[in-house]
């Protein structure tokens, strides 16, 4: 099981550089990665939010090991072909590091731009996306990716819905939200062994609070157990829990 934190780039942490600041004292601590959430807006109005893409290009540059990516990219409001440069560039930016974490989004994303909020029809769009993802990965845009046979995909999934746990299935991870606790963890635990016939290669995430107790959630299967943060505290207090390391 590995260890990442979660973190939204708003307030003080909008700033890119204090991120890939907060980055490397987390790899020189011994997490293993760093995810960012990937919005828009997010209340109150006016709120500073960094762009995640700009801000995971510094990140990448100021470490050398830790795992990186967005929590999560609604792929219905962004253009796909556009993405594929953007995460084949980051991916040989940081040697092979990134985790694509894709998902609905949420609708005050996406109302106030005139972007589609139904979510039948985002999951449909998220769904052709991701197939249109993989074949420019595969070598249908140059360069391709440094990891191969392309970028993985983890599929945020809110708990209890099963049509986004089916969609995770098809790709190599599971970012349950809103779980109860490690027994439904390990209930998906199950279900993944079971349609997939093994669980090698998959990975169960998780977000606990800080000084959360992790393990019931590897008992249950979590392979990366992040954590996170009630948006946003000061970068202080981020500071601190990085330092206590994982």
């Amino acid at each position: 099981m590995r260890r990442g934190l979660y973190l939204a780039p708003f307030d003080q942490l909008a700033d890119p550089r204090l991120l890939a600041d907060l980055a490397a004292r987390a790899e020189a601590h011994g997490w293993d990665g760093l995810f960012l959430w990937d919005r828009i807006a997010y209340p109150p109005e006016g709120r500073p939010v960094a762009d995640p893409w700009v801000a995971l290009s510094a990140v990448a540059l100021a470490t050398e090991t830790l795992r990186l990516g967005p929590m999560v990219t609604p792929l219905s409001r962004r253009r796909v072909h556009k993405v594929a440069r953007e995460t084949v560039t980051l991916d040989l930016l940081s040697i092979g590091r990134l985790t694509m974490g894709v998902g609905l989004g949420n609708p005050a994303d996406f109302e106030a731009f005139g972007e589609v909020v139904e979510a039948r029809e985002r999951a449909r769009l998220l769904d052709e996306s991701l197939e249109q993802l993989d074949g420019l990965w595969r070598g249908g845009f140059q360069p391709v990716p440094v990891q191969q046979p392309r970028i993985p995909v983890w599929v945020a999934a809110n708990w209890p819905h099963r049509r986004p746990v089916r969609r995770a299935l098809r790709w190599d991870g599971l970012f349950p939200i809103e779980l109860p606790g490690p027994a439904e963890l390990a209930e998906l635990a199950d279900e993944v062994r079971r349609e997939r016939g093994s669980s090698e290669g998959f990975d169960l995430v998780v977000e606990v609070p800080p000084g959360a107790d992790v393990e019931p959630w590897r008992a249950a299967g979590a392979t990366w157990v992040l954590t996170s943060f009630d948006p946003q505290p000061p970068a202080e207090v981020v500071r601190k829990v990085i330092e206590a390391g994982p």
